[in-house]
């Protein structure tokens, strides 16, 4: 539940102008995440939020761009409990993901950044992923098919 909330977490600090924790605890919570401000508080230590300026002059979270082996495990954790299945159409992967990640899906793999990927775009359970060329999306679905199975 944990790894699934996290990833709801970052999906929305990407969608939205989160400014406080009970507005992030008041989007969770309408997404069907029962949490407490205490939670989402634990929840912004673990992920390693950070405040950074918004459009609007205001602060925003964020989150921080570690290089580290423990976002990595993260990462590939999210893809790991949101991966369905994919299929490719020349060179786009498509990505089918349980109802709900393929925000978060996404953005673990953008995370990734392998250069054969020119970026994502997701849905609800469904991302569309550009990849350079036909024989790079054979490669890309073998190196995720490995992270995930």
């Amino acid at each position: 539940m944990k790894v699934n909330r996290h990833a709801k977490i970052v999906e929305l600090i990407r969608k939205y102008d989160i400014e406080t924790q009970e507005e992030l605890a008041e989007r969770l919570n309408e997404a069907g995440f029962k949490v407490t401000q205490a939670t989402v508080s634990r929840d912004i230590r673990d992920l390693k939020l950070t405040k950074v300026p918004a459009e609007n002059g205001r602060q925003k979270y964020a989150l921080l761009r570690h290089d580290g082996k423990e976002m990595s495990e993260k990462y590939i954790r999210i893809l790991r409990d949101g991966f369905a299945s994919m299929d490719m159409a020349e060179n786009i992967l498509i990505i089918k993901t349980v109802p709900g990640m393929a925000m978060a899906v996404a953005a673990a793999i953008d995370a990734l950044q392998w250069h054969e990927i020119a970026g994502c775009i997701a849905g609800d359970d469904t991302i569309m992923c550009a990849v350079r060329s036909k024989e790079e999306t054979v490669d890309v679905m073998d190196r995720l098919r490995g992270m995930v199975m």
